[in-house]
């Protein structure tokens, strides 16, 4: 029985440990932290959203960057500091827009696959992760937007999504507790929300539960390839030598350094996001909204994580492995929740920023490596919670092929 060492214990690297079970392996994922979901994967937007698809990679995003650089709150704040990692990345995001269309569809059908997993996963596992299965309503305030939104359908539907158009007049029944003085949105009933940070709790649990060994607070130092594998890190000031016929790299941003040391370009850029949780207390359940929003114009999105927290997240940040939370990026979060949900209090808000891992194209890496034995899942962006059921699975295919598992041991 082959072993496996999974590099991370984010939502992709529990996930793929646990698809990597299911194949028959023996498994074992090194995770920095001294918990599973500790970074990017910890307080996210909470949206399972095959209706947020659309890749970045288009000349809009571009213009709005530049003409945002000098605001503090902007949406999309780049910080303009020489950086090569930062500009050749930007160039690659460039060279991307060509693929606009045919990777937005790709991501789309990969979105809709992941759900049907994990919902799956869920049920057998017995795992609560505060799902809310109530669809996602993106709002538009003016023309432009809505008409951009029309073209975005166009693909979204192609790829298979059910997403249907709306009025304004038609969002009192959809969210009551919506406010806006709106031009159009679309409604996508088949998307949701939930905890991403208990989901991958309960799913390491699942893991654990099947063999698998999780080593926390621990640093890889090094991984020399022979016969197999040989794995070095440190864990609590002591070392240890792990060996592993196969290894798959999950670790977020950290991914590129990894890949680089195995002679693989993997050009993942940390782009940051802040999200606030409103502890609703005893606010009743109808000031708060229960289906997701997402607002394009301000790119902020919502999820009702049970009944008595809300999540408002979003905003894009170029700045480096920059862990602060600042206040002129939480306090947009703040007024707006105030905003478009007046009911809502907002006295007890907790703050949060994390590093989505983004490859220039908008799309995960998944694969072999240039060394035998290395895999890699990672670089899912801001759909990584969308998006890892599916890549892991297709991970362990991938796995199953160049590692395969004796049906006898497995058995």
């Amino acid at each position: 029985m082959p072993k496996i060492v999974v590099i991370g214990a984010g939502i992709a690297g529990v996930s793929t440990a646990y698809a990597l079970i299911e194949q028959g392996y023996d498994v074992t994922v090194v995770e920095r932290r001294r918990y599973a979901a500790m970074e990017t994967s910890f307080a996210n937007g909470g949206q399972l959203s095959a209706s947020n698809a659309e890749v970045w990679n288009h000349w809009s995003t571009v213009l709005k960057g530049i003409k945002w650089m000098l605001r503090r709150d902007a949406p999309l704040l780049m910080n303009p500091a020489p950086s090569w990692h930062k500009y050749s990345w930007l160039l690659e995001f460039v060279s991307n827009i060509s693929r606009y269309r045919e990777n937005t569809i790709e991501t789309t059908r990969l979105a809709i696959a992941a759900r049907k997993h994990l919902f799956e996963i869920a049920d057998c596992e017995g795992i609560d992760f505060d799902h809310v299965r109530r669809g996602i309503l993106h709002v538009y305030w003016d023309k432009a937007g809505f008409d951009h939104a029309l073209k975005v359908n166009e693909m979204l539907n192609e790829g298979g999504l059910d997403q249907r158009s709306v009025m304004p007049s038609e969002f009192a029944e959809i969210e009551p507790a919506l406010h806006g003085n709106f031009y159009g949105g679309f409604y996508t009933p088949s998307d949701s929300t939930g905890d991403i940070h208990k989901y991958c709790a309960g799913l390491e649990k699942a893991c654990t539960k099947r063999g698998a060994e999780f080593i926390y607070d621990a640093s890889v130092t090094r991984i020399e390839r022979r016969d197999r594998f040989n794995l070095g890190c440190t864990t609590g000031g002591a070392d240890q030598t792990l060996q592993a016929d196969g290894i798959v790299v999950c670790a977020g941003t950290n991914s590129r350094d990894i890949a680089a040391s195995f002679g693989d370009r993997i050009n993942i850029y940390p782009v940051k996001g802040y999200s606030i949780t409103v502890e609703l207390g005893s606010v009743e359940d109808s000031s708060a909204p229960w289906v997701s929003i997402l607002d394009d114009r301000a790119k902020i999105v919502t999820s009702r994580l049970g009944a008595a927290r809300l999540r408002v997240a979003g905003t894009a940040e170029f700045n480096g492995v920059n862990f602060d939370i600042r206040d002129d990026r939480i306090r947009p979060l703040v007024d707006w929740t105030r905003m478009m949900f007046p009911k809502v209090a907002t006295e007890h808000v907790v703050p949060w920023a994390g590093l989505r891992p983004m490859m220039p194209n908008m799309m995960p890496r998944v694969g072999k490596g240039r060394v035998p034995g290395v895999f890699y899942n990672t670089g899912h962006g801001h759909l990584g919670w969308t998006l890892s059921a599916a890549t892991s699975a297709m991970l362990a295919t991938v796995v199953a092929t160049d590692l395969p598992v004796d049906a006898r041991l497995a058995a």
